[in-house]
């Protein structure tokens, strides 16, 4: 797909990190972006500087994400591209004891749900109503899309593949993201979307960035190569790519210097 002023992108969790990278290189590209994202704040802020649309959306909330769509195809026409950031984490074991009194404690559901709904849920609600609205667009006419209609772009993580201690929630949403990608791409493949996944390693993002200098630093050295946190731009630079090479369908890619994570 080629990038311009005729193409309209979606990117959920738009305001800040993963999302707000990848909205600035496409609207660099001409592209028109509306963000969803629940931070408003951050949200006017990004879109007021690259002349796109905020919507302020809770991916949980059915009702929110369809007025959402339905105003940033009013502004900028139905969109050829998602790009799905939106999501939250949880560190929180199994069952485990209290350091202090040596209480035994569960998982407290309401949050482990939480997260499911927010990584899982949230971004499959976003891709379906996406998807059903690319199927009202005619294909591409350029005859190097051979009958594209769009494409989405899925963040996972590498703790999809590589959980530690206290992520069976984070690494349940993420690797189901991956999961389902194949056969979502196999859903769209006749209509011409093409659906790939991302797993980012430790990126330098609003998650990590209230954290002590030393903490990162020692992150960022268990990074095989290389020995740093991963940009946001590295990762909107992928998105781009998966958008724009028209071969990309049904990968789920590892973006994470080569590091497989340990127990903690």
């Amino acid at each position: 797909m080629k990038l311009d002023a005729n193409i309209s992108a979606v990117v959920t969790g738009g305001a800040s990190g993963l999302g707000a990278a990848t909205a600035r290189r496409l609207a660099a590209r001409g592209v028109k972006v509306a963000l969803f994202d629940f931070n408003a704040a951050l949200g006017e802020t990004v879109a007021a500087e690259i002349g796109g649309l905020f919507c302020k959306v809770d991916v949980t909330q059915q009702d929110q994400v369809e007025a959402a769509f339905a105003l940033a195809r009013s502004r900028h026409g139905q969109e050829r591209i998602l790009v799905s950031c939106a999501g939250t984490g949880d560190a929180l074991k199994t069952a485990s004891r209290d350091k202090t009194s040596g209480a035994i404690k569960s998982y407290p559901m309401d949050k482990w749900e939480r997260t499911i709904q927010i990584n899982l849920i949230g971004s499959y609600r976003c891709i379906s109503l996406s998807a059903a609205g690319m199927l009202t667009l005619d294909p591409l006419e350029d005859p190097e899309a051979y009958g594209e209609r769009g494409v989405i772009i899925n963040t996972a993580s590498v703790a999809a593949e590589d959980g530690q201690i206290g992520q069976s929630a984070y690494s349940a949403s993420k690797a189901a993201i991956v999961g389902m990608t194949l056969p979502i791409a196999r859903d769209l493949m006749g209509e011409g979307i093409r659906v790939n996944t991302i797993l980012p390693g430790i990126f330098d993002t609003p998650l990590l960035q209230g954290a002590p200098d030393a903490v990162k630093a020692a992150l960022a050295a268990s990074v095989p190569f290389p020995k740093r946190l991963g940009k946001p731009d590295e990762y909107a630079h992928l998105a781009e790519t998966m958008i724009t090479n028209g071969y990309f369908n049904g990968e789920s890619v590892r973006l994470d210097g080569a590091i497989r994570m340990a127990p903690r």
